[in-house]
Formats: C-alpha cells, sequence, structure tokens
C-alpha cells in the first residue's frame, strides 16, 4: 500500500511595514494587500522589529526624517536597513534611502541604504506633477504608469547599485541588495506590480 507524502506546510505570506509618520500610507497598504503580503502600519520601535519588510511612503522627507527621530525610529530603521531588511521607497521614502541629498534642508538626515545622489523637487513643483510610462527592469508586462508629484530624480548611483528604469534622461528607479526605491508612485496607479516586485523581494530575503 503506497502512501503519499505529507502536504507542504502552507507558507505564510510575508508581514510588511509601511511606515506611518506621515505621507500616502492607506494607498501602500492597499497595494501591498492586493500583492499578497499582510500589511500593517510601523509607528514605533516595536513595530519595526516584528516586519519582514518595510516601504517608506510618499510625503515630506523632512517631516519624515524630523518624525522618526521623535517617534525614536530612526536609528532602528537605519540598523534593520544595513543589516539587510527589505526595504522599498517612494519619492520622499527614495529620498531617505540616499547616501546623499544634493539640496538638503536644515538638520534634514536620511537612512542610507542605497549609494545613490539624489535632487529633491528635481521634477518640478506640486502644479508640474505629472503622469508617464516608464519602463521598470524586472517588472514584467510592459511600462508602469509613473505618477510623479514634487518628485525626486537620482543624479548618480554607486557601482553596487542597479538602474532600474528612467524618465527624460534621469533616473527615477534603483535597487541596491534588499533596498528599492523610485521617484514616483505606483500606489496611486492601482497597478501593483512595482509592490508586488518588492513583495517578492521580501519573500527571497525570508
Amino acid at each position: 500500500m503506497s502512501t503519499l507524502p505529507p502536504p507542504s506546510p502552507a507558507v505564510a505570506p510575508p508581514l510588511v511595514g509601511v511606515l506611518a509618520l506621515q505621507g500616502d500610507v492607506r494607498e501602500h497598504l492597499i497595494a501591498l494587500a492586493a500583492a499578497d503580503a499582510v500589511a500593517r502600519p510601523v509607528r514605533r520601535p516595536e513595530e519595526l522589529a516584528e516586519v519582514d519588510g518595510l516601504v517608506i511612503p510618499g510625503g515630506e522627507s523632512t517631516t519624515i526624517s524630523k518624525l522618526a527621530h521623535l517617534f525614536g525610529l530612526m536609528e532602528p530603521l537605519r540598523e534593520r536597513v544595513r543589516a539587510g531588511m527589505p526595504v522599498y521607497g517612494t519619492c520622499a521614502g527614495l529620498i531617505l534611502l540616499a547616501e546623499k541629498i544634493l539640496d538638503p534642508r536644515s538638520g534634514q538626515e536620511t537612512i542610507g541604504g542605497i549609494d545613490m545622489i539624489v535632487r529633491r523637487n528635481a521634477f518640478g513643483r506640486q502644479n508640474e506633477s505629472f503622469e508617464s510610462a516608464v519602463d521598470v527592469k524586472g517588472v514584467e508586462d510592459g511600462p508602469v504608469e509613473g505618477v510623479f508629484i514634487r518628485a525626486p530624480w537620482v543624479e548618480s548611483v554607486g557601482a553596487e547599485a542597479e538602474v532600474l528604469a528612467e524618465h527624460g534622461g534621469h533616473i527615477v528607479a534603483v535597487r541596491q541588495g534588499n533596498a528599492l526605491a523610485t521617484s514616483f508612485h505606483p500606489e496611486l496607479t492601482g497597478d501593483h506590480r512595482v509592490h508586488a516586485l518588492f513583495v517578492d523581494m521580501v519573500r527571497s530575503a525570508q
């Protein structure tokens, strides 16, 4: 009498946090859930310690960095990113993942994680926001619709960083190891493929 092997245990979906200090947190939570992750907001160090990966949303990078200090999150964020926690930053989040900002505001700090130099508000002010199709390396089935709102661009990257997308001759998506960053907001479009790419990065790191 043959016996069947026991069924493989179900793989739990990764737990991905969204830094919920300022910015479009709700939209990222929805996009992550659509990409088969368990998504929750992160405001305290103990919540950060529980997640498998983290999204840093758009908003105002100076405000987010100041609030991260106020909530006791800046050093825990730096430590977890250095330790290899998957992290994805959009717009302001891209700025916070940079090693250097060309035009920082007074007292502005970054978390780091990607060897890149960025320029704030490089594509213009709020009234110059726009949408454009962007081909992103690693995202299949055609370009994604990029929403650019007071968007930065990446001036240059180091040897370990990989350029994933450009727009108008400027770098708008970068990956380095477990860190991903885009100048644009895919969470505002209903297209969750960039979030799916990030959730796959989180799974691979588990």
